[in-house]
């Protein structure tokens, strides 16, 4: 990467990393385009180089937010490791889980927003090779990649759903308490589709 990207990349990262502290202090209603630029320490004109607004940029920190999520989980899940797609599928999903739960802050920004639209911006990034990985997960329906879609879409919403008060309340248990009737939720779900 030339001096001259790695100066833009460093502006952009800097306005998304302050739009996220003011975001989850102030609510994005309450935070200013001013704000963040004066904040991050870089011209108001810079911010309209990478962002349309401060909603862009909310759309593009909550992608950028969940491909860091996502990394994670592909890297140090050991998923690769595991003999059935499903259990792959269950090591990342937990693996997910405990990043928020280790991080309630990045958990409250995004909120209900870990949903199937979100998951699906994401794969279409594809920067990080995500399609490929997630097409075998969680199962070999490669001859209907509409019910793989549905499949997939039920168990991300069903995670999101569940997970949410469980994370951050314990309510009705904690974390570590749930995760096995999740597993046994995702498993019936894989069960249905196959």
């Amino acid at each position: 990467m030339s001096r001259v990207e790695e100066n833009k990349q460093q502006k952009q990262n800097s306005l998304m990393e302050t739009a996220f502290q003011l975001f989850t202090s102030k609510g994005i209603t309450n935070t200013t385009i001013s704000e963040i630029v004066e904040m991050a320490g870089v011209a108001k004109g810079t911010f309209y180089l990478y962002f349309k607004d401060k909603y862009d940029l909310n759309e593009k920190l909550i992608i950028h937010r969940s491909q860091q999520l996502i990394r994670h989980a592909l890297d140090f899940s050991g998923y690769e490791k595991l003999d059935t797609n499903t259990d792959k599928l269950l090591v990342i999903v937990d693996d997910i889980l405990f990043q928020l739960k280790e991080n309630p802050l990045l958990l409250r920004f995004l909120n209900k927003r870990i949903s199937w639209e979100m998951f699906y911006k994401v794969i279409e990034k594809n920067e990080e090779g995500y399609a490929a990985v997630f097409e075998n997960i969680p199962g070999p329906n490669d001859a209907n990649r509409k019910n793989l879609e549905i499949e997939l879409f039920t168990i991300i919403e069903m995670v999101s759903a569940t997970s949410y008060s469980v994370i951050l309340n314990s309510d009705p248990v904690s974390l570590e308490e749930y995760l096995p009737y999740l597993h046994r939720c995702i498993r019936a779900i894989v069960a249905c589709f196959h």
